[in-house]
């Protein structure tokens, strides 16, 4: 995930610091790349860096970065100009003046020996140490888990539960052993929730109560990792292929906490609203995007956003709303390849007998068009062989040239309704909010949209399998 660095300058307005004390935070780096001459020390802020200071390189390696500053407690960024990624975390807390010694691949081998003059850090690189080390066993374990063996299955079962007490009987007396400092206080409210054996729907209850240990009325969260980890697990992890409603759900679950604490809304909002704004692969994102606006934003929960943003994000939500998953696709009336123009031989998107009907806006000059109108003839023309058509397909011709677009529909032999021209009764790239080609909306019995991405040929079967079931599920 690329970071993005912040001036100095920004920092006046983000941290406050007190100038005064000497500092000196020396870094030996043997994994530095050749052109990091420079390295720099930041602040997390969400998937970026605040950039505070850099160092040039010294001899053998080594970044000193003094100086006098009453430097924040907290979870820093030691990075190069690149800024991908930081080569390490380290924390600030209690001494101003220490040493860490890295190894060429960026990591600290001993705590004890390549940190000086931080028991901070010596405690955190042992506890960091320790869980990687717990990581890289659950990983040999499990590929011994999938052997064939029986024996090795089972012996690979004893020592899963071998390794989950030992890291049980390690991290919690650790982390209280040591929670004078900041890393230890965050890694206790950030490692939650804990799970209660009794508990039959484990991923519901960790799901309701993901957020309950978070003390969001600690703005210093926002300059830490763990917020914005947790953050983008929560929406783009768990929640990633969860329906509308359910994203929905959770979503106001966490912003009704912090609604009226404009720094942690903000926070949230101005990263994730981009990421559901006309997403052109998720299905159902437009339509958390639209509900997030209108029960934020448009109601004045949102105070930071300038009245043009509002203005502009109302428009957006009411012309999103016309052709989101829910909505009553609108009938269109096209002429075909006769190109009549009498209304009255038009044909219409939605009297047909099959249950669903795909709209199928496509360009016979795009290569992904003539692909995917390929691979979608293919699959027609097996299920009209199989006499299980539950399906037709309504092809609207994304090209101006209609002479080019007939020879196309002709030379293929494509079995569709095929439409096209300008002899429409509305404007379809409005009603579905069509930007380019191909673009798939497919409608239920009802005529409602059920699904407003591009899918795959080889995904539409499953994906009408799975919506059945759904319903299925819905009425019992």
């Amino acid at each position: 995930m690329k970071k993005t660095l912040l001036s100095i300058s920004m920092l006046a307005l983000l941290t406050p610091f007190a100038w005064g004390q000497k500092y000196s935070m020396t870094f030996v780096c043997p994994g530095a790349k050749q052109n990091d001459s420079v390295l720099y020390i930041g602040q997390h802020y969400r998937d970026g860096f605040i950039t505070l200071d850099s160092a040039k390189v010294d001899k053998d390696n080594t970044y000193t970065f003094s100086g006098r500053r009453k430097w924040n407690t907290g979870i820093y960024a030691l990075y190069g100009k690149e800024a991908k990624k930081s080569m390490m975390d380290f924390t600030i807390d209690g001494s101003q003046k220490f040493a860490i010694h890295l190894t060429p691949t960026n990591e600290v081998a001993d705590p004890q020996k390549d940190i000086v003059g931080s028991p901070a850090n010596q405690a955190m690189y042992t506890y960091i140490n320790k869980e990687n080390w717990a990581r890289k066993q659950a990983r040999d374990i499990d590929k011994r888990k999938k052997s064939g063996d029986v024996k090795v299955k089972e012996e690979a079962e004893r020592d899963i539960e071998q390794l989950n007490k030992e890291m049980k009987d390690f991290e919690m007396p650790f982390i209280n052993a040591n929670i004078k400092y900041r890393y230890f206080q965050l890694a206790k409210m950030f490692n939650g929730p804990v799970t209660p054996d009794d508990v039959e729907d484990k991923g519901q209850y960790y799901l309701q109560h993901y957020w309950d240990d978070v003390d969001f009325s600690d703005h210093s969260l926002v300059y830490t990792p763990d917020l914005f980890n947790k953050m983008n697990y929560y929406f783009f992890g768990m929640l990633y292929y969860s329906e509308t409603d359910t994203v929905c759900k959770y979503a106001d679950k966490l912003f009704d906490k912090i609604e009226t604490d404009t720094l942690m809304m903000r926070y949230f909002m101005d990263y994730i609203m981009p990421k559901y704004y006309r997403s052109t692969k998720n299905i159902g994102w437009d339509a958390t995007w639209c509900h997030l606006v209108r029960r934020y934003y448009l109601s004045g929960k949102c105070p930071w956003a300038s009245q043009s943003e509002l203005t502009n994000k109302r428009k957006s939500v009411e012309f999103l709303e016309q052709s989101l998953i829910g909505a009553i696709g609108q009938e269109l009336y096209m002429a075909d390849t006769n190109q009549s123009p009498d209304p009255k031989d038009w044909i219409s998107s939605h009297r047909f007998p099959q249950k669903y009907v795909i709209l199928w806006f496509w360009d016979p000059d795009c290569h992904h068009c003539q692909e995917q109108t390929a691979t979608l003839k293919a699959l027609y023309d097996s299920l009209s062989a199989a006499g299980n058509k539950i399906f037709e397909v309504y092809a609207i011709g994304f090209e101006s040239d209609v002479a080019k677009w007939k020879k196309y529909v002709r030379e293929h032999e494509l079995p569709f309704v095929n439409v096209g021209g300008t002899n429409v009764n509305i404007d379809y790239q409005v009603a579905y909010n069509v930007h380019g080609a191909p673009t798939m909306i497919i409608l239920n019995e009802e005529r409602r949209i059920i699904m407003n991405k591009v899918l795959a040929t080889k995904e539409i079967l499953p994906f009408l399998k799975r919506y059945e079931e759904n319903q299925a599920k819905k009425k019992n």
